[in-house]
């Protein structure tokens, strides 16, 4: 579903090149949980960005379903890290914001929202502004306001990093529960080797360029998983071991301006 081929981007902050994603290839099936790993700066996050979007790759071709990614479309929805939620709207607008920019009908895109927001058990919000509301619970919104343009791919950056403990296994849970349900090809950059391990059919390790995917591994644990398992814990072990043989990354990581983002991812 989601394809890059030889894709390589960079940035230069001091007028010299510092690429950070290099010859990249990779191809993500349909219905895939996909989670990449690795310290920060080898490009995980501008991985993301290229699918979706966001940036455009300096050399190399980055397909989507077989069409060639030219720019954001719903059909690639991003959560951020934090939940970007407008603070003048009430939850119920937050959520049905993308589908009145794509001109769904009031009533339809109320009770699309509404539906959404019974999926992550939160119904009982609509009325409520998002200052009211917790740290895990705007994320909460914000999910359901991307799962309401009932996207292909779900794009997701660190999501849960934010939240107390218990909130993030809660909404990892729930997100298991959402993802199994409907089956978007997930592609989740996360920093926790538990949460890869705990979340994904498929692990990506990352490391500095020239050699950006490191290690490529099944998650050999069944599902449904058990957090304290040993079969779980062991493939844990295997994540740390990859990561302890990677150097510290180097390149700069610097984003484009917020403005190029689209309100409604």
């Amino acid at each position: 579903m989601l394809k890059f081929e030889q894709v390589s981007y960079g940035y230069s902050p001091d007028g010299q090149l510092a690429p950070v994603v290099e010859n990249l290839s990779l191809e993500i099936p349909a219905g895939q949980f996909l989670c990449v790993l690795g310290p920060s700066g080898c490009g995980k996050t501008t991985l993301l960005h290229l699918a979706a979007g966001f940036l455009h790759p300096q050399q190399g071709q980055l397909s989507f379903q077989g069409r060639p990614i030219t720019g954001p479309h719903p059909e690639r929805a991003l959560v951020f890290q934090d939940a970007t939620l407008f603070p003048w709207l009430r939850v119920m607008d937050n959520v049905a914001f993308g589908l009145r920019q794509r001109g769904v009908a009031r009533a339809e895109r109320r009770r699309l929202a509404l539906q959404m927001l019974e999926q992550v058990g939160l119904a009982a919000t609509a009325n409520a502004w998002p200052m009211t509301l917790s740290g895990g619970m705007r994320q909460r919104v914000a999910i359901a306001r991307v799962l309401a343009l009932q996207p292909a791919a779900l794009l997701m950056d660190e999501p849960f990093s934010a939240l107390d403990a218990n909130s993030r296994e809660r909404l990892q849970d729930l997100l298991l529960q959402l993802w199994q349900a409907q089956r978007q090809t997930l592609l989740y950059i996360t920093h926790s080797v538990e949460e890869a391990a705990y979340l994904a059919d498929r692990v990506l390790i990352f490391g500095p360029a020239p050699q950006s995917l490191r290690a490529d591994l099944i998650n050999p644990v069944p599902r449904p998983r058990d957090r304290s398992a040993p079969q779980l814990l062991h493939f844990c072990q295997q994540l740390r071991q990859q990561l302890a043989q990677l150097p510290c990354c180097l390149a700069p990581t610097i984003l484009p301006p917020h403005k190029e983002f689209p309100p409604c991812a």
